[in-house]
């Protein structure tokens, strides 16, 4: 500011000295004009020359506005009533136009009162209000005047032409405020005057998501696909995560029938989709298709293994032993045999069935090139199982306790992590931006919890996260009751 201040000053004064060089220069000059006329005779100078030439020009343009004036005149003696109020409205006219040119920059250099003033102004000069009221609406949202910013946008709403551009104002106001509720209804307004705006899509979307009311969130998503502003691949993901939480909707509301049907929907939307795939299963289970709930299961496990898919797989015979158990697992670890998850599960089936040997071999090198507290707790029961000493089996818990967590459901955006799975991060509101993978850094509690093998219990639970104001887990007493098969 302080630098554009000292331009201009230096401009002015370099005006004022050309300008008194050009006097000087034109004083110095020889010769004059002579002008005789009537009996008079005038002598001009350079500098006479030039004053005098400005004045004739303005007298000019002087009387072509007076001739302008009196041929309007005329018209209006001849009949032409308008003749006049058109003379004085060109120039209102033009300067309406200029007012709102002069806005539209200050809001474009953040000068918001400036913008009002301009506003205010052309509204005075032009009878277009749904122009200068939109550029009034705009400038007193840039000085935070919301009211009148409010009250610019109803204005807006009673010509169907900016009727729009009056709700979507309104809308983003109710957003800044947080009233979600009324930003709903608009947003629905908005959509229903332009369903293929992009903008209006998003926002509709993500309210309807955040207030859970996925039917509508899958019409909006369905018209984004329409509109070409959603890939094919991307639309059948998104719609799979809505028709998965109606799913658990409608179990919520005790109607298994609808619940097997929306969930089984999802799945077949997108088999990847890990909850979407326990859901199904879970409900082949409650209709007792056994075949189906397995296949659903083992196709999700080729595509990633995981311990909720494995929790589903076990309430498939929820009552057979732990031989038994071992051996039907292993239809579903022979799609991914390399994979870690599919060595844990393994490593854990055998501790169940007391074959500490083969839990060793399962697990591998696990524990030392990639320790997290579940690699860790389960060689700590190895070892208790195969009866080494105390203090070898309290290295391995102790370890375990500062280990890092392992793979969680983490947010692609914000990197929050989730004791479960949702269509939305808590944290930034991103959707569908869950990925179960390892969190950029270490140690704590698992989301899934340190308890081991909790798909092999008759009654699962969900995950749950530990906070760190919590107690430690007591991870001794964990081993003792995998030492006494308790998890059988």
């Amino acid at each position: 500011m302080m630098l554009w201040t000292v331009a201009k000053v230096l401009f002015f004064v370099s005006l004022v000295a050309v300008v008194s060089l050009g006097a000087a220069v034109l004083v110095d000059m020889g010769g004059a004009l002579r002008i005789a006329l009537a009996g008079w005779e005038f002598t001009l100078g350079p500098l006479q020359m030039v004053i005098a030439g400005l004045v004739l020009l303005l007298v000019t343009w002087g009387v072509l506005k007076v001739l302008g004036l009196l041929l309007a005149t005329i018209r209006f003696l001849n009949g032409d009533e308008t003749a006049i109020s058109r003379y004085f409205d060109r120039n209102r006219e033009k300067r309406g136009y200029q007012a709102v040119s002069d806005g539209l920059i200050a809001l474009a250099a953040g000068e918001g009162r400036l913008a009002l003033i301009k506003a205010q102004r052309a509204q005075k000069y032009l009878d277009q209000p749904e122009l200068t009221t939109l550029l009034m609406a705009q400038a007193a949202e840039v000085i935070g005047d919301g009211q009148k910013a409010t009250e610019a946008y109803k204005t807006l709403l009673a010509n169907p032409d900016t009727r729009f551009v009056g709700i979507r104002g309104l809308m983003k106001q109710k957003l800044a405020e947080g009233d979600v509720f009324t930003a709903l209804a608009l947003a629905e307004k908005a959509f229903a005057l332009k369903p293929r705006h992009a903008e209006t899509q998003d926002i509709l979307l993500k309210l309807q998501s955040e207030s859970s009311d996925w039917t509508g969130a899958r019409e909006t998503l369905k018209a984004k696909q329409k509109g070409g502003s959603l890939p094919k691949d991307v639309y059948k993901r998104r719609d799979a995560v809505l028709a998965l939480q109606q799913a658990k909707g409608v179990l919520d509301e005790s109607a298994p029938i609808e619940a097997r049907e929306a969930a089984i929907a999802a799945n077949k939307m997108s088999p990847d989709l890990i909850p979407a795939a326990a859901m199904a299963a879970r409900s082949y289970i409650l209709a007792g298709d056994k075949k189906n709930a397995t296949r659903v299961l083992k196709k999700a496990w080729e595509a990633q293994p995981h311990p909720d898919l494995a929790a589903a797989f076990a309430e498939i015979e929820p009552e057979e032993e732990a031989l038994a158990r071992l051996k039907r697992f292993g239809t579903l670890t022979a799609s991914q045999p390399n994979h870690e998850e599919t060595k844990l599960l393994l490593a854990e089936l055998n501790i169940s069935a007391e074959s500490f040997p083969s839990a060793r071999r399962a697990l591998g090198d696990l524990a030392t090139s990639h320790p997290t507290q579940r690699t860790l707790t389960i060689m700590a029961a190895i070892e208790r199982g195969e009866g080494s000493d105390d203090s070898v089996v309290r290295g391995w818990l102790t370890r375990a306790l500062t280990a890092p967590r392992g793979p969680q459901w983490c947010c692609d955006n914000c990197q929050a992590i989730h004791a479960q799975w949702a269509p939305i991060c808590a944290n930034c509101s991103g959707f569908d931006t869950l990925s179960w993978r390892e969190p950029p850094e270490g140690a704590g509690a698992s989301a899934t919890g340190t308890e081991m093998l909790p798909l092999l219990v008759k009654t699962p639970e969900k995950p749950v996260v530990v906070k760190e104001e919590e107690p430690p887990i007591d991870l001794e007493a964990i081993v003792r009751r995998g030492e006494k098969g308790e998890w059988r």
